[in-house]
């Protein structure tokens, strides 16, 4: 049994908006609290309505900026120079776990400052493909930075790929988690429980997603499955081409949800028969495909190198290639054609889900910790002084 541990998550990313990085950082917040850690959470944050983590602290205001096909918003204010480092110096963390090192100004202030306390220094990288600052040059001048973490922790092979390429080093990769049982016994919508198939789009509705292949999909195959109905989750709002699409081939039975809480994001999981997921790339994991599975849903996805580590083929889901909307109605409908070939992925999704369990993810990172915390401090300062 570990000792009870001071551990502060630094957080790129505005807190307020739901995002992946901003729910594994929570989500593994809980499980250290379950065990008895003391966890702080220091992020930008737009406002803090809805918040009620009283161990949240608030960074600056952030501002949303073109990232990876998708909008990255983070703080960019140098002015939090000084609040940071009396964070630091108050809160004596045992453990600075910074996500996402580089991406604004909050965790690249705390690695400025980590010569000035006493704590073991972690990175997580999560991204894949993501800035081009990297192979500009910015690896370069940021490398005196990425000199101070102890340890660095990639979410996936392709994360750990991409992050290496720029900053050589050491990686453990440990995936993200997900919390299963909530997924597994989840309470389906009943008014999606009226005889129709479900066919569910997860995700925020950006092109890098891949809605309109999913509705172009859909569209061949609804007059061969009358009752087949399109439900689509996530925040924002359709782009030209699926508008186009919806009103070209006179899309019915398409149901937009918009943005909701985690709870009914597991509750639309419990009510699908089939998840498609036809993102078009720059995906790192496929935590999203995992939450599937958790919830007994099978899987079609893309053939990109996130999916394709959560995904076998044949096995726990299909994979097609990407943008391939014709491919993606065929996969679909193999499942539609075949309740054995369903019940086949859905039972081995579930196996594979169970693997990504929090419990065992937040041990390995804890695990991960006192790899450092238990090495001579002589050992740590030359490390910060490299």
């Amino acid at each position: 049994m570990h000792r009870s541990l001071k551990v502060g998550f630094i957080s790129p990313y505005d807190h307020a908006f739901h995002g992946g990085v901003t729910s594994h950082i929570n989500k593994l917040a809980d499980k250290f609290r379950d065990w008895g850690h003391d966890v702080k959470i220091v992020a930008p944050c737009s406002s803090l309505q809805g918040i009620t983590d009283p161990d949240f602290i608030p960074m600056g205001r952030p501002v949303p900026i073109p990232s990876g096909g998708s909008i990255a918003r983070v703080s960019f204010s140098v002015w939090l120079r000084p609040f940071i480092k009396t964070v630091l110096q108050e809160q004596k963390f045992d453990v600075i776990h910074l996500h996402e090192p580089f991406a604004g100004f909050v965790p690249i202030g705390v690695l400025s400052l980590v010569n000035s306390v006493d704590a073991v220094t972690i990175g997580t990288f999560h991204t894949y493909r993501g800035t081009k600052l990297w192979g500009m040059g910015g690896n370069k001048l940021a490398m005196p930075l990425f000199r101070r973490l102890h340890g660095k922790i990639a979410v996936s092979n392709p994360a750990y790929q991409f992050i290496n390429t720029h900053f050589p080093s050491d990686y453990n990769i440990i995936p993200n988690g997900i919390n299963v049982d909530d997924f597994a016994s989840a309470d389906p919508f009943p008014e999606l429980m009226d005889g129709k198939t479900n066919l569910l789009f997860l995700g925020r509705l950006e092109k890098r997603k891949g809605l309109k292949y999913a509705l172009e999909a859909y569209s061949k195959l609804r007059w061969d499955w009358p009752d087949l109905r399109l439900v689509v989750v996530g925040a924002g709002k359709p782009d030209d081409d699926s508008f186009r699409i919806m009103s070209e081939h006179n899309l019915t039975d398409v149901v937009f949800a918009g943005n909701v809480s985690d709870y009914d994001v597991a509750r639309y999981f419990k009510s699908a028969h089939i998840f498609c997921s036809p993102a078009t790339g720059k995906e790192s994991f496929g935590i999203v495909l995992l939450e599937a599975m958790a919830a007994g849903v099978p899987v079609v996805a893309t053939e990109i190198e996130g999916y394709a580590s959560v995904v076998d083929h044949g096995l726990n889901g299909l994979l097609v290639p990407p943008k391939d909307a014709e491919q993606l109605a065929d996969a679909i409908a193999s499942l539609l054609r075949d309740p054995e070939l369903r019940a086949r992925l859905s039972s081995n999704g579930s196996l594979r889900a169970d693997e990504f369990r929090w419990d065992r993810v937040a041990g390995r990172v804890m695990d991960y910790y006192h790899q450092f915390l238990d090495e001579p401090k002589t050992a740590l300062s030359q490390s910060l002084s490299s």
